[in-house]
């Protein structure tokens, strides 16, 4: 079992920046992928941005170049930081984890750009 705590939504202006960090109750190390979905009222669940515990990170589209997800294994967390933020962007930013092809899901955060 794999506790996920996020934390870091809140509300923000087009072109502004937030931190999402997401806290996993178990060692960092033990876990094979940690990552970001998020989901629009309406839309589906997308994928936002992942990262493979050999290191390699994959980002959607249309975030690459303006969110960076980063993994603190020691820290049991994974961040995602989100630059140059869009009125698209506004969502519930879900954490995610795969462990021993176990899915795990946080609660969410919730991330609103608005002018």
């Amino acid at each position: 079992q794999v506790q996920l705590v996020e934390s870091g939504g809140g509300l923000v202006q087009p072109g502004e920046s937030l931190r999402l960090s997401c806290v996993a109750s178990r060692s960092g190390f033990s876990i094979d992928t940690m990552g970001w979905y998020r989901q629009a009222p309406g839309k589906q669940r997308e994928m936002v941005a992942i990262s493979e515990r050999a290191g390699s990170n994959i980002y959607a589209d249309s975030v690459k170049g303006r969110f960076t997800i980063s993994r603190d294994s020691d820290k049991n967390t994974v961040y995602l930081e989100m630059n140059s933020l869009k009125f698209e962007d506004t969502a519930v930013y879900l954490c995610y984890a795969e462990l021993s092809r176990t899915h795990y899901w946080g609660q969410g955060t919730q991330v609103t750009v608005s002018s």
